[in-house]
């Protein structure tokens, strides 16, 4: 949580302590980061006119907004997608130049080295990851 304020979040909630989707509090923008809710739940939890989008989380939970986002959506204000991203040369300078200008902070939680993938992804399984997983795939040594 404290990683989450120092990276400028708003409102910062604690999902093992709260189920954010059962309080009356609605949203503008969901970003599920790991989707762990069903969709109606997330669906409960949008303001009119608001967005909720999965950006990761376990196969079923993709697969579901893949699905059945549209078939949530239908009929009504609120809209329920997914984003897969697509890398593009200019969308990377452009990431390049927030990075440098410090105005997008990408957080690495954990490095392992390329014979210890496995290991990595255990850890990344474990659904606790505080930002991303590299894997380096050369040696220091060889750069």
């Amino acid at each position: 949580m404290a990683q989450a304020r120092a990276l400028g979040a708003d409102q910062v909630i604690d999902y093992t302590q709260t189920d954010f989707t059962q309080s009356s509090q609605q949203y503008d923008l969901i970003f599920a980061a790991n989707g762990y809710h069903p969709l109606s739940a997330y669906k409960r939890a949008l303001a009119p006119g608001g967005v909720y989008v999965m950006a990761g989380g376990k196969t079923k939970q993709i697969f579901d907004v893949m699905l059945w986002g549209w078939w949530y959506s239908r009929g009504g204000d609120k809209r329920l997608t997914n984003v897969m991203a697509h890398a593009s040369t200019p969308d990377m300078l452009v990431l390049n130049e927030l990075v440098a200008a410090g105005k997008l902070k990408p957080v690495i939680d954990r490095r392992y080295p390329l014979s210890e993938t496995a290991d990595a992804l255990r850890y990344l399984g474990e659904g606790h990851a505080r930002g991303k997983i590299v894997i380096d795939v050369y040696d220091s040594e060889q750069r």
